[in-house]
């Protein structure tokens, strides 16, 4: 008899049949008379159980003595279990060691966030991170999914660039054979240019800000999704915005309710977040706000976690702040019709104390006030010819917005560390002394 070889995460559709399953082991614990292991595939985690009455002498002998992580191929009947958290698992008949495992780092006890992150590249193996990931993947999976379906064309910016989008002082500095470059901070004024040649574009990619932040929701490379939109003003933007958003939410609730069980993530307060619209305010108001709530704050100020968090939880729900001072703002933006302080931007807050997930404005069109810009900033025109040239050659009103990936993760899972969000710890997102 053949013995089909399944997932764990099909185990479902094989309930009372015979299967193999390659595995490793999590965890175990054992009796006189029975053994229960733990294993994981890679798509899931059950429990196999190990009835002495009913392998060889050798086979409970192994189940009771093998190492944590590892590698095995199982046989056994699949069943249906209403008590665990997956609903089933395998009554194995033999045990077929693959790779032998010995003294693995992560035990099952409690560790610190430090030591987890300097073993990343076991870590991924344990429930909580393989959760993490797989509603990472579904976040970039159904980003494509929104994208495509609202027409946009993805375009990739380059990763190693001749000027600064945001500034010149948390540049990574490198040289281009006989030129300066740097890491890039943002693909957003690349995606300018691929807006005026195919109207709507996002880019998907690494970047990378020389900050020494010690604050849990910053990373000095992450991964950010940069929509630009031609013919576009700052309100629909804002449409745009929400609307991926509360998509993006709904899809992980939809496809990875297992994996936000592992986080202790409670769907009901998920929910929430996908009724639309976000509320907005300005920062006018929202300076009025902080202060009617004790909070010690003057025009003018970008502000930091506290009231973010605060405005954030007074709406107990994302929401804009709207036209920030133009002294804290990029150079690239529109300034406002009526006003010469304020940007026509908005910055959208989370709730729970995750702050700024979206960060977007409309941009200026006009060559000579842009231009204006750039020298008000202290950037070398001639860096940003090109940027210019967008200007001068059918120019129209365009908009965008970028989301940072690991943030916008940290708060859909719950978590208290963005860098638990990222696939391995990174040289450069190690914690700095």
């Amino acid at each position: 008899m053949i013995v089909e070889q399944i997932n764990i995460i099909d185990a479902s559709k094989h309930v009372d049949e015979k299967v193999k399953i390659g595995v490793w082991l999590t965890n175990k614990r054992s009796s006189g008379k029975i053994a229960f292991l733990q294993l994981r595939d890679g798509t899931a985690f059950f429990q196999g159980v190990v009835l002495k009455k009913a392998v060889d002498e050798a086979t409970f002998e192994l189940a009771k003595e093998i190492r944590q992580e590892t590698s095995m191929w199982i046989t056994g009947i699949i069943h249906q279990d209403d008590r665990s958290h997956f609903g089933y698992e395998i009554e194995v008949e033999t045990i077929e060691v693959i790779g032998e495992s010995e003294d693995y780092p992560i035990t099952p006890k409690e560790h610190g966030v430090d030591f987890l992150m300097d073993h990343r590249h076991l870590w991924l193996r344990s429930s909580k991170p393989h959760a993490l990931m797989r509603i990472r993947n579904e976040v970039i999976r159904a980003t494509y999914e929104f994208y495509n379906k609202e027409g946009f064309t993805k375009i990739d910016s380059p990763i190693l660039t001749g000027s600064a989008p945001e500034g010149t002082t948390d540049l990574f500095h490198t040289e281009y054979f006989d030129r300066d470059a740097y890491l890039s901070q943002s693909g957003q004024l690349y995606a300018e240019a691929g807006a005026m040649a195919f109207n709507k574009v996002f880019t998907f990619g690494p970047t990378f800000r020389a900050e020494k932040s010690k604050t849990r929701r910053h990373l000095i490379e992450f991964w950010m999704i940069e929509p630009e939109m031609a013919f576009m003003h700052q309100e629909q933007s804002l449409e745009v915005q929400e609307q991926y958003v509360a998509f993006l939410v709904q899809n992980v609730i939809d496809h990875c309710a297992a994996d936000l069980k592992t986080l202790d993530r409670d769907v009901e307060v998920l929910k929430k977040y996908t009724h639309l619209p976000y509320p907005r305010i300005s920062y006018d108001e929202a300076i009025e706000l902080l202060k009617g709530n004790g909070f010690d704050v003057d025009w003018g100020v970008d502000f930091g976690s506290p009231e973010e968090t605060f405005l954030a939880d007074h709406f107990d729900k994302p929401v804009f702040v709207l036209n920030y001072p133009k002294a804290i703002k990029p150079f690239y933006m529109k300034p406002h019709p009526t006003r010469d302080d304020v940007y026509i931007c908005a910055d959208l807050l989370a709730p729970e104390g995750y702050g700024e997930i979206i960060g977007g404005s409309e941009r200026e069109v006009d060559y000579d006030k842009l231009l204006e810009q750039v020298k008000k900033a202290g950037l070398d025109p001639e860096e940003y010819s090109w940027y210019l040239d967008l200007r001068k050659y059918g120019s129209v009103p365009h908009s965008g917005f970028g989301m940072g990936l690991e943030r916008f993760l940290t708060w859909i899972t719950g978590e208290e560390h963005v860098r638990e969000a990222i696939p391995f710890p990174r040289l450069l997102n190690r914690i700095y002394p």
